[in-house]
């Protein structure tokens, strides 16, 4: 079979984590069995959908790497395919038109809630031998009366659902535009879909849709629904829950890879492996082994992953992104060190992009004062000379290297006769402006030989002061 899969989500806000997990899961079976991936936009909501919307669905499947074979494809512009399909179910008899207004249908449905009756149409219109005048009718689907509707889902196995519980679905409105449960069958039918993948909240639309694909003859593809994400409260994750769109997730700070690799192992596994390449999830993933309990997210492992392809990754590849983050804070990367260079330096020593980001303005913009409670504790008079004699040294030393850097400042201490915490604390407050940096010769080297003596003979001259008035 050539498995053509798609994502469809409805453009009416952000790209949604949830949604990013069942694009993944198709995109990992097209790309495992060399078939398609479809980005279908479903836009027939023409009050809720919006471009600012259908924007970021766009934004966050390029930046998560989801790349996809055909699309995207708009509902809106299918509307005379809807149409035309809408009258072959009406001249074959497998759908009807319906008039009965909003009144009767809300009387009906209080009346059967009252007697503790499940909520559907009674079908009074199915049979209507003379249409009452000036009365714009919805087309309703004749839903079989009998018999049962079963699947057999790839993930929650054999489901049986009787056409005693399903009703006749409207399938166009009085002004003729398509609803749900009927743009979907149509689709996909169009679009070859073999497989449909989404989130569990469709099961109860599965029924009807089979229904519809039997009505127009057709062969039904393959379901898999895929349990929601929770929070870590057991609730089902919302915005109270802290990021839920895929674009916040870039602006917190973390890769497209590990976001990736997460979302993978929300709900999926293949033994213990926690950490998984493109080409490893292409090779192992199965719909089948998707487990049917809902997986709840932890932000730490997420975290944790983050911070292994921060490590792992190709440094270029990485700069890639973190040079995002330097332009959001104003940032110029062109008047410090490389961002490799800076990558592999911090890489152990923070979380995410934003927060390397946001700790290393100091290798590429001045600051205009020491913080205060590291001044006071390492720029005191007795640091003057340890400075003084730092700055002689590398003034004079042209291989700027971590390693050469080192030996200069333990040759440093060892002629002064004092700990290296006597040099180094007083140099990383000079450098730094606070206590607090990588390993000092990395500090020293990252800063670059002239913004590391200008800021040196600025200390120096703040220490002076310093003992001056004292």
């Amino acid at each position: 079979m050539n498995i053509r899969t798609r994502f469809a989500p409805s453009p009416t806000g952000f790209l949604h984590v949830g949604g990013a997990r069942t694009a993944l899961f198709c995109w990992l079976m097209a790309r495992h069995d060399n078939g398609s991936f479809v980005l279908r936009i479903e836009d027939t909501d023409l009050e809720r959908s919006t471009p600012e919307s259908v924007q970021a669905i766009l934004d966050g499947m390029e930046w998560l790497g989801l790349d996809y074979d055909e699309g995207p494809y708009y509902q809106t512009q299918r509307f005379d395919r809807y149409a035309e399909i809408t009258q072959q179910l009406l001249e074959s008899g497998k759908a009807y038109h319906c008039y009965c207004s909003k009144e009767r249908l809300d009387d009906l449905r209080e009346q059967q809630m009252a007697e503790g009756i499940k909520p559907r149409y009674d079908g009074r219109c199915r049979e209507l031998a003379k249409p009452p005048a000036g009365v714009k009718p919805v087309v309703r689907f004749r839903n079989p009366a009998k018999g049962s509707v079963e699947w057999n889902d790839q993930v929650r196995g054999r489901i049986s659902i009787s056409n005693e519980e399903l009703d006749d679905l409207i399938i166009a409105r009085p002004d003729g535009s398509p609803t749900y449960n009927f743009t979907v069958v149509v689709d996909d039918l169009d679009m070859g879909i073999t497989h449909v993948v989404r989130g569990d909240d469709h099961i109860n639309n599965t029924p009807r849709q089979i229904n519809i694909y039997g009505a127009l003859g057709a062969d039904i593809p393959i379901f898999g629904h895929v349990p929601m994400i929770l929070g870590e409260d057991g609730a089902r994750l919302s915005k109270r829950h802290g990021a839920v769109g895929v674009m916040q997730y870039r602006k917190l700070g973390y890769l497209p890879q590990a976001l990736r690799n997460y979302l993978v192992r929300l709900g999926w596994s293949h033994g213990d492996q926690e950490v998984f390449s493109d080409a490893q999830m292409t090779e192992l993933f199965r719909l089948e082994d998707v487990n049917r309990k809902a997986a709840a997210f932890d932000h730490d492992k997420l975290d944790w992953l983050n911070q292994h392809y921060m490590r792992n990754l190709p440094p270029g590849e990485v700069a890639e992104h973190l040079a995002w983050h330097f332009a959001a804070l104003g940032i110029d990367p062109d008047t410090g060190p490389r961002l490799e260079d800076l990558i592999a330096v911090q890489g152990d020593r923070v979380k995410t992009l934003r927060e390397m980001a946001e700790v290393s303005r100091m290798f590429y913009q001045e600051f205009d004062e020491f913080d205060p409670g590291a001044a006071k504790k390492h720029l005191r008079p007795v640091a003057l000379e340890p400075l003084q004699v730092l700055l002689g040294r590398l003034e004079n030393q042209l291989d700027w290297t971590p390693e050469r850097l080192h030996e200069v400042i333990h040759a440093t201490a060892e002629a002064l006769e004092v700990g290296m915490g006597k040099v180094a604390q007083p140099l990383r407050v000079a450098l730094a402006g606070t206590g607090v940096s990588p390993s000092i010769d990395k500090t020293l080297w990252l800063c670059g030989r002239e913004r590391s003596l200008q800021r040196i003979r600025r200390a120096i001259d703040f220490v002076a002061m310093r003992a001056a008035a004292s």
